[in-house]
């Protein structure tokens, strides 16, 4: 199989789905000529046409409104928000008429849109390029959400989502964009990383939606993640020598609560990872629903790993990850307690 960072496996997916499907399009700002400011689109305008591959003005509202339209008429748009954090003056076009149109048309209209969105730091964006919003789109029943941490994934989940009937909010982790990684941006691989990082086969397959994935079997604690941090937390257990069993969930809504619940009643304990802030974060959701489905099995109290309640500090992003060290203290915690 060909090897590919995230950034081809992306482009792949949205080359296989516009070659079987002439109604997929792909559009948004300066994702046609120039081929996104990722390179995610890249050829796709050239050899499909601008009908089916084009710029958009600089605004997301209208780009989001005007693929509702689209999906209503038939067609499937998979389209793109620069960086998570323009994603605001779309967000009532999302939540008002994206996430209710198969409702409010008593399933007479669906909504087969995906809107692709980099996420996360990484790097030194600031704070208006580095956010983390997946929890905003989590609670708006009527969206799916997604978060790969690998390129294979990444074109798996990607055909899925454009495939699917409903709209699907896609979060693609920024510092996975260009290669393996194991939570330090300067270190090598991990084993897990050499194995599923970048071997992507070509042509059509789906991952489907709703189902996690275990990176690391272990029996001590159960760690659940996505993106960019099950990466970090690997590193962390391998650093800590601790037997933890870490979870990739891959697909935030909807969740894969039998993998969760298994995991935590198998290890006794839990702790969950992700970039964004700590309050009101996916982690909170993750922590209610395993102490209502495991709290006679738990040993410990649930460790939460995030960002800092804080506005996304420039200078000092590789301070406001968590890293291995924190997940490793965490781990500690869990298993100390």
């Amino acid at each position: 199989m060909p090897r590919m960072t995230m950034i081809e496996a992306i482009r792949s997916a949205m080359d296989v789905s516009m070659e079987r499907d002439e109604k997929v399009v792909v559009f948004g700002e300066d994702v046609g000529f120039f081929g996104g400011v990722f390179r995610c689109t890249a050829g796709l305008q050239k050899k499909y046409g601008t009908s089916r591959c084009f710029d958009t003005p600089i605004s997301e509202l209208g780009i989001v409104g005007v693929a509702v339209g689209m999906a209503a008429y038939g067609l499937r748009p998979c389209v793109e928000i620069q960086f998570a954090d323009y994603v605001y003056p779309a967000y009532d076009q999302i939540v008002s008429e994206a996430a209710r149109l198969r409702y409010r048309s008593a399933g007479q209209f669906t909504c087969p849109i995906v809107i692709r969105m980099p996420t996360g730091g990484g790097i030194f964006g600031g704070q208006t390029h580095s956010q983390s919003p997946e929890a905003l789109f989590t609670h708006v029943a009527g969206l799916k959400v997604v978060v790969p941490s690998n390129p294979v994934d990444a074109k798996g989940l990607l055909i899925a989502a454009i495939e699917d009937p409903d709209p699907v909010i896609f979060l693609e982790p920024k510092r996975l964009y260009n290669g393996p990684f194991d939570g330090h941006h300067d270190r090598p691989v991990t084993a897990w990383s050499k194995h599923a990082l970048g071997e992507v086969a070509e042509g059509h397959f789906t991952v489907p939606l709703g189902k996690a994935e275990v990176r690391r079997e272990g029996s001590a604690v159960t760690v659940l993640a996505y993106g960019t941090m099950v990466h970090v937390a690997l590193a962390a257990a391998e650093e800590k020598g601790i037997d933890a069993e870490i979870i990739d969930l891959r697909t935030l809504i909807p969740l894969d609560l039998d993998a969760i619940v298994a995991s935590v009643k198998k290890t006794g304990r839990c702790v969950i990872v992700h970039e964004a802030t700590l309050t009101s974060g996916f982690g909170a959701e993750l922590a209610a629903l395993v102490q209502e489905h495991c709290f006679y099995h738990l040993e410990a109290p649930i460790q939460r790993v995030t960002g800092w309640d804080t506005p996304y500090p420039h200078a000092l992003e590789w301070d406001y990850f968590p890293g291995p060290a924190r997940i490793g203290e965490a781990l500690s915690a869990a298993m100390e307690a």
